[in-house]
């Protein structure tokens, strides 16, 4: 398929969309009536004029290789409604959409994000301004110097909360209510380590979850004295380890690794909330090296974060890796083509291996949630508690279905693709258990996102 040919499911283009209401307000200009003055090209560029309630109509541009968008609507949703009614005409290969002859108006805008993309390291500081590497080095060694000494303050002010904890039994912390975590919480944010404060309103819901959070408040309370003391010693550790504990109580770094080019297969995105914050979640798998790779985007409040692949597609790119032990986060660099649809799932393997791999895993971050894992062969298999389980076709193991994931109607499309026949999973296998995220079935190599 050449890239003129290359399109989008429709799925893959609302897996896009910000919130529901764009991806309803998106599926409604999907149609050809409200368009005109359209095109694609094999460069990835998609264009078109969107008539709306005004006298003039919407100039809507996207660029399939970010993907990028640009619209004169007054939204600040990104992408917009318009944007994503023009990728549904063009993945339907819509009469509005077959034009080639680019408008000024989109052909500026598309050599102004070319030109970005040749300036290369300009970029990266997203002020335009110049890179960081030219500010005062003694200046920022200061400030590094200053905020360890707030993340040091605020390490021991925790070890004190979580003895004083012990010292009263943890079966009474369920009578202190929730206020007292959220001011130690308060004062880790103050200490400049966003990563410990996360880590205390965590312990501050065990309380409230369900039977058994005795349990599961000791093994959280455990992890957490144990960064508290990897941050206490972090300069007697292995390099990479220290690059690790820095990450985890909230410290940012670089992206700093040897970027590794290959046709990337997008097997996930997914987005969660704090409220605050929104973080989009990419999984990436190396087709030639094998590798992982998990990119990170963030929006505030009401925004969407900016990077936005759909699973189901193939990316040739370079992406440059995170310092850390263990760690999986990435910098997508530059890519080389527009994406194609992929055409077939990764390489996977069994519960007992995957499990394995997250053992594995755990050794070098023992603060690990999860670990990315594609699961062949598997049967999702409902058991009387109400819980689901995925288990190997041959009855050898069998992995429990994350709480979080159960009330999801992913699962639901999961069990539908399935139809009680081995499918493949991708997903993150836990000590939750695991969640499955994307899934494929023997008869079609389709993708199907199960967020």
């Amino acid at each position: 398929m050449n890239q003129q040919g290359v399109r989008w499911t429709a799925e893959q283009v609302l897996a896009l969309a910000p919130d529901d209401a764009s991806r309803r307000a998106g599926s409604r200009l999907g149609a050809a009536g409200p368009w005109s003055g359209g095109g694609s090209d094999g460069s990835g560029a998609v264009w078109g004029l969107c008539k709306g309630s005004g006298s003039k109509p919407y100039r809507t541009a996207v660029d399939t290789t970010g993907p990028a968008y640009t619209c004169s609507c007054p939204s600040r949703k990104f992408p917009c409604k318009h944007a994503l009614g023009l990728l549904l005409l063009w993945a339907a290969d819509g009469e509005p959409v077959r034009g080639s002859q680019v408008p000024d108006w989109a052909e500026q805008w598309l050599a102004g994000r070319r030109a970005r993309a040749a300036g290369g390291g300009d970029g990266r500081t997203g002020d335009g301004g110049p890179p960081a590497a030219s500010a005062d080095p003694r200046a920022a060694r200061r400030r590094a110097e200053q905020r360890a000494a707030r993340i040091t303050a605020g390490a021991e002010e925790l070890e004190q909360r979580l003895a004083d904890l012990l010292r009263g039994g943890l079966a009474a912390a369920d009578r202190a209510g929730y206020g007292l975590w959220e001011e130690t919480a308060a004062r880790m944010v103050d200490a400049q380590a966003p990563g410990l404060a996360g880590r205390v309103r965590e312990l501050g819901a065990i309380p409230g979850s369900g039977p058994g959070w005795p349990v599961r408040l000791l093994e959280e309370c455990a992890l957490t004295h144990l960064l508290d003391r990897a941050w206490l010693d972090v300069e007697r550790l292995p390099e990479p380890l220290a690059a690790t504990v820095r990450t985890r109580v909230g410290l940012t770094a670089p992206a700093d690794g040897p970027a590794v080019r290959d046709h990337w297969s997008v097997l996930a995105q997914y987005d969660t909330s704090d409220g605050k914050l929104t973080t989009r979640r990419v999984w990436l798998h190396g087709r030639g090296t094998g590798r992982a790779a998990l990119l990170l985007s963030f929006g505030a409040a009401g925004r969407a974060p900016g990077l936005a692949l759909p699973a189901g597609v193939v990316i040739d790119a370079e992406v440059r890796p995170f310092a850390g032990a263990g760690q999986l986060r990435a910098e997508l660099g530059e890519q080389f083509s527009v994406p194609v649809p992929d055409t077939e799932p990764p390489a996977g393997g069994t519960v007992a291996r995957a499990l394995a791999a997250y053992g594995t895993a755990l050794r070098d971050d023992p603060w690990l949630d999860s670990w990315p894992a594609t699961l062949t062969g598997v049967i999702p298999v409902p058991s009387q508690d109400g819980c689901w389980q995925l288990a190997d076709a041959d009855g050898g193991s069998a992995l429990p279905v994350a709480t979080a994931a159960l009330g999801r109607p992913g699962l639901w499309r999961l069990a539908a693709l399935s139809g009680g026949r081995p499918v493949t999973v991708f997903g993150e296998c836990g000590h939750r258990g695991f969640t499955p995220l994307t899934a494929w079935s023997a008869d079609t190599s389709e993708t199907v996102p199960l967020t």
